[in-house]
């Protein structure tokens, strides 16, 4: 858990209770190993109210995780903090809805899911007085948030949020979304929705011997596997090949971040 006294150096945004060790895993162990102190801070971990009625969308979802419906939330913040512990950095969980609980209605399927932001959607107001108050508590601190790759909303609402800090002055630096960004053209089209490649600049994070810690801690993300990868190997031969596909010829396996 995190401390209300630990000084975060690093804070990482996780839109869901996976993101942040599925794209930064590696970035993350090695900060812990050089005796750095992380946080990661997982966006929408709040859960439905008891005798919530689910839409037939997120009954979808618990049925491709595996998970019964009255337990999705909580077994998914169980296995966040255990994957958060094999890689040593601490959990902050908030309570705000993911999106297919917290507006049934507008995302209703993956198409509304991967696609526009509904107008109404109460998340980036809910979430920056949160993030603010947070930086003032870590003063200094780095962040790091989700490019958008893919589209989802849930990413898409903590970018721009995100994106208003670093104008208001704070130091962002945005990852590339896994599992999205291992589709062909996907980095590439959501580089283009910001303004284009030329907008941006990158940086590749050396994972070294980190890329096996980083695989083990996204096993700990049991109820995901299946649904992101198919199955364990999978997961662990793509984790290993996206390594090895954004470092510089002849280089370590790396992770890379996007600064404008």
């Amino acid at each position: 858990m995190a401390s209300s006294v630990t000084r975060y150096t690093h804070l990482y945004l996780s839109p869901h209770l996976d993101d942040a060790v599925l794209s930064c895993g590696g970035a993350i162990a090695r900060h812990v190993a050089a005796g750095e102190q992380v946080l990661v801070v997982t966006i929408c971990a709040g859960s439905p109210p008891p005798g919530t009625s689910f839409s037939p969308f997120a009954q979808q979802q618990h049925a491709r995780w595996g998970l019964p419906p009255a337990e999705a939330v909580a077994r998914r913040r169980a296995e966040d903090r255990a994957a958060l512990a094999l890689l040593g950095a601490d959990a902050l969980q908030l309570d705000l809805l993911d999106a297919i609980y917290r507006m049934p209605a507008a995302y209703v399927d993956d198409r509304t899911l991967f696609g526009p932001v509904a107008p109404d959607d109460p998340l980036t107001a809910a979430l920056r007085p949160r993030l603010e108050a947070l930086l003032d508590d870590h003063p200094g601190a780095t962040i790091y948030a989700p490019l958008g790759v893919g589209q989802h909303v849930d990413h898409q609402a903590v970018y721009a949020v995100a994106a208003r800090l670093a104008t208001a002055g704070a130091t962002v630096w945005f990852y590339e979304d896994v599992p999205y960004v291992l589709r062909p053209g996907a980095l590439d089209a959501r580089l283009a929705a910001l303004g284009g490649r030329a907008q941006w600049e990158p940086v590749v994070v050396p994972l070294g011997a980190a890329v096996p810690q980083k695989i083990a801690a996204i096993a700990a993300y049991a109820s995901q596997i299946a649904t992101l990868f198919g199955d364990h190997e999978r997961m662990g031969e793509a984790v290993a090949a996206y390594a090895e596909q954004v470092a510089p010829p002849g280089k370590e396996p790396a992770e890379r971040l996007w600064r404008r």
